[in-house]
């Protein structure tokens, strides 16, 4: 895959995918902030935060995917002898680091939108997030815990969509799976990640709630010695539902605009 295609497909898998599941994004936003969920929000402006996407969204899959696809072609072709699962969990690490330099004010912004019981609209939320007491930093708040959760669950995902995508190739002897096949795939493999690393995801959620004012360790402290540790697994069911969904439109999209960018060029 070439940059332009990676470029092109990430786009409009990245819209894609946010645009259609952000109201299961909020549900899962307000049952894991403190709280809970009916301090939050409820079912109410279920869509509030969703400027900040416009932003965020296609810049940062572009960027996870042109780095994937780069990283992958790099490394299949090095002489490290490097076998593909870890071709791919090495690739999907790095493109999910460099997509959060983007991907990470935009979660602020949207979160903070998301668990706010007023009507705080994504522009409101970056002035009080940058007027705060930590200012420009505020807006990276929870980036390392971010890379925390993102890399697991990228050596989960990615390493599983490619396998099942080729075992599917040897089963049928074609070459490329078909895009519903891709989709399906990429719902299986988006499920799985995600049960598996909800409790990063919790942290990540309080860590970025609380404007970069608590250390990694404080927060587990925290909910541990208030909550217990069922609170690391609220939002188990909306985030499993989400990102299977999201598995299965992020990845059948990517694969579906790929196919017709080839067809084009």
């Amino acid at each position: 895959m070439s940059f332009i295609e990676a470029l092109g497909a990430g786009i409009c898998a990245g819209l894609a995918v946010d645009f259609s599941l952000f109201p299961i994004d909020t549900l899962k936003t307000r049952l894991q902030a403190k709280g809970g969920f009916l301090k939050n929000g409820k079912f109410k402006g279920l869509y509030r935060g969703i400027g900040s996407i416009f932003v965020g969204s296609a810049p940062g899959a572009s960027l996870f995917f042109t780095t994937y696809e780069t990283s992958k072609k790099k490394l299949s072709r090095s002489k490290l002898g490097l076998s593909d699962p870890v071709v791919h969990m090495i690739s999907a690490s790095l493109g999910e680091i460099v997509a959060c330099t983007v991907r990470v004010p935009t979660e602020v912004i949207k979160q903070k939108a998301q668990a706010s019981a007023g009507s705080l609209s994504s522009k409101n939320v970056f002035k009080s997030v940058i007027s705060s007491a930590q200012g420009w930093k505020s807006l990276y708040s929870g980036f390392s815990i971010t890379i925390a959760r993102e890399i697991p669950f990228t050596l989960i995902q990615y390493p599983l969509w490619e396998y099942l995508k080729a075992q599917y190739c040897n089963s049928h002897k074609v070459d490329v799976a078909p895009s519903y096949q891709a989709a399906l795939y990429g719902s299986v493999a988006g499920g799985v990640a995600a049960a598996l690393t909800t409790p990063m995801d919790v942290l990540k959620t309080r860590m970025m709630l609380a404007h970069g004012e608590k250390t990694y360790f404080q927060t587990v402290s925290e909910i541990l010695r208030h909550e217990g540790f069922t609170a690391f697994w609220r939002g188990l069911v909306p985030r499993v539902c989400w990102l299977s969904c999201g598995g299965a439109i992020f990845l059948g999209a990517y694969d579906v605009v790929y196919k017709v960018i080839q067809r084009l060029e």
